[in-house]
């Protein structure tokens, strides 16, 4: 015969540990002011999504607050550098989605003769979504090509946000080519505390197949983590690659000092292929779609069951 009390007990604590969890979650919402939509998580800010800056050659994720306030991203070349900082790579501006090489143009670096990718409108907003599309053009403002892109946030407790970004590419101004080089593509550069090294480095990195530090540069993996200690609590951004995407697991350009980026077309670069092996052709009309999730959490990829996460997200999204 079952223990009714203990049944009651956990669910009892069940039942309290989801209300704890719910209290801590916020409500996302979304507002648009100047050239940027304001994302806040309750009242406090999540992120922003810059699409016209004139410094800017592509829409940026900038700042992103992660749990317990802690700053995400670096603030150079957006702001002046902050503490521990480096003021290299002008073209790593906190988060973003661009690629080094799409019919020969240059989109990931910045500069003279170099491409840009202009915000088009907005078809879509939610409370905590919105979907925009951008026309990529090189640096006579001819169009190479389009892309469709919604990004999603989340906070599900005071210990978890996350950025679901799907992109969509299209052919619109006929066939289209995503190079092989390793600059690209859906990239992150990190707080300085998350570096392996330089100033007030003390960060540490390890991917889906157990490979840690350096080593994880130009290897396949479902998902990548990086994280540092924070007074008394590991704080860790997690990216994940989705089973849908092209060559699965993706290639991760992953650098000991705060670079990080999901990067499914150099082959050449990360595995010295022939030239071209990595190179994604699409035919006018045609388009190919990724998806990605940003996690910012609590915990080192052991304490919070990264793995796991994973599994759960890449089934349900």
């Amino acid at each position: 015969m079952p223990n009714f009390k203990v049944i009651n007990y956990v669910f009892f604590q069940m039942g309290v540990m989801f209300i704890s969890l719910s209290l801590w979650a916020s409500e996302i919402s979304i507002e648009r002011e100047n050239g940027k939509l304001i994302i806040k998580a309750g009242d406090d800010l999540f992120t922003q999504y810059i699409y016209k800056d004139e410094k800017r050659s592509k829409p940026i994720l900038y700042p992103i607050i992660g749990p317990y306030s802690k700053p995400m991203t670096r603030k150079f070349p957006i702001e002046e550098a902050g503490d521990g900082e480096e003021q290299d790579h002008p073209h790593h501006a906190s988060l973003w989605y661009t690629h080094g090489d799409v019919n020969g143009v240059d989109f990931w670096a910045v500069g003279k003769n170099k491409g840009k990718i202009v915000h088009q409108e907005f078809i879509d907003v939610t409370p905590n979504s919105f979907t925009a599309t951008n026309l990529w053009k090189d640096f006579e403002g001819k169009t190479i090509c389009q892309d469709i892109r919604t990004l999603t946030f989340h906070e599900f407790n005071r210990d978890q946000r996350a950025i679901d970004i799907e992109i969509n590419l299209m052919a619109i101004a006929g066939d289209l080519t995503f190079g092989d080089t390793k600059e690209g593509s859906m990239g992150i550069r990190m707080a300085p505390e998350f570096r392996l090294r330089g100033k007030i480095a003390r960060g540490s990195c390890t991917n889906s197949d157990g490979k840690v530090g350096k080593s994880i540069w130009g290897q396949r993996a479902s998902w990548v983590s990086y994280w540092a200690p924070f007074n008394d609590e590991n704080i860790a951004i997690s990216i994940f690659d989705h089973p849908s995407n092209l060559r699965h697991p993706t290639w991760w350009h992953a650098r000991d000092y705060g670079l990080v980026a999901a990067n499914p077309f150099g082959q050449h670069d990360f595995e010295q292929g022939p030239k071209g092996a990595g190179n994604l052709k699409l035919k006018s009309g045609e388009e190919r779609s990724f998806n990605y999730r940003f996690l910012f959490h609590k915990g080192n990829p052991g304490e919070a069951n990264t793995s796991q996460m994973y599994i759960e997200w890449s089934k349900n999204q």
